[in-house]
């Protein structure tokens, strides 16, 4: 992008496992993975903006952090602990887990690409059902 002078806009996926550790699961690489997602973005933002002199620059990039979405990754798991899926929709705000059809991480991807978002980079917008408010 930065070579063929595009201005636009990267929306990369993390996930809250990149900023605290998942109870009831043992994940440090997949936790470890996020986190340095989270931490490109940072840098990247950095190094993208602003638009130079030669028209390069100007690259926006943020990612997402949803919590658990119902999708066969995470089916899996509550096999796995069968009290897991309560646990995790009781530590929720809004009491239940997001699924992929009706997912509001679509809307925040959305909302991270559009110009409605154009005053921000390098951020990392948390979608979580509030599990993180805690």
């Amino acid at each position: 992008m930065l070579e063929h002078q595009c201005n636009d806009s990267i929306c990369l996926v993390a996930s809250i496992s990149g900023s605290i550790a998942n109870k009831g699961l043992v994940s440090p690489v997949y936790n470890s993975s996020k986190a340095a997602v989270i931490q490109l973005v940072k840098n990247r933002a950095i190094e993208s903006n602003p638009v130079r002199q030669d028209g390069s620059g100007g690259i926006r990039i943020d990612c997402l952090s949803p919590r658990h979405i119902l999708m066969p990754m995470v089916a899996q798991n509550p096999k796995d602990e069968p009290d897991l899926k309560d646990s995790w929709c009781r530590e929720n705000i809004v009491g239940r887990l997001a699924d992929i059809e009706t997912s509001k991480v679509k809307s925040a991807a959305r909302y991270l690409l559009s110009k409605a978002s154009s005053f921000m980079t390098g951020k990392n917008l948390v979608v979580d059902g509030d599990h993180t408010v805690w």
